[in-house]
C-alpha cells in the first residue's frame, strides 16, 4: 500500500542538488496493458528516477493514461509529440 504524502522531504535519499521537487511521470499508451505489467512499469520508472535524479520514492509519483488508438493522433501524437517536439528526448520511429 502507497504511504500518503506528508508534504514534507525528510529522507537523506530524497533531497538532490536542485531541492525537493517531486518528479510526476505521465505515461500515455494503448488500452490493454494488465494491471501487473502497469505495477511494474510503473516501478521500473520509480527505480530509474530515484537512480538517475536521485530522488527518493516518496517524491516519485507515476501515473497511466490510456488512449484509444483511434484517438492517439489528435490526443497525443499531435500536441505531445509534434507540438513539443524539442521536448523530446526520446522521438518515436513512427509519423501519422
Amino acid at each position: 500500500m502507497a504511504r500518503p504524502w506528508t508534504g514534507s522531504n525528510t529522507s537523506p535519499t530524497s533531497s538532490t542538488e536542485d531541492g525537493d521537487a517531486m518528479p510526476h511521470v505521465i505515461v500515455k499508451l494503448w488500452p490493454g496493458k494488465s494491471e501487473q505489467q502497469k505495477h511494474r512499469l510503473a516501478q521500473a520508472i520509480t527505480d530509474d528516477v530515484m537512480k538517475v535524479l536521485r530522488y527518493g520514492e516518496e517524491s516519485v509519483s507515476v501515473a497511466f493514461e490510456e488512449v484509444d488508438a483511434n484517438d492517439w493522433g489528435e490526443k497525443v501524437y499531435e500536441p505531445d509529440i509534434v507540438r513539443k517536439a524539442d521536448t523530446l528526448f526520446k522521438k518515436p520511429g513512427y509519423t501519422m
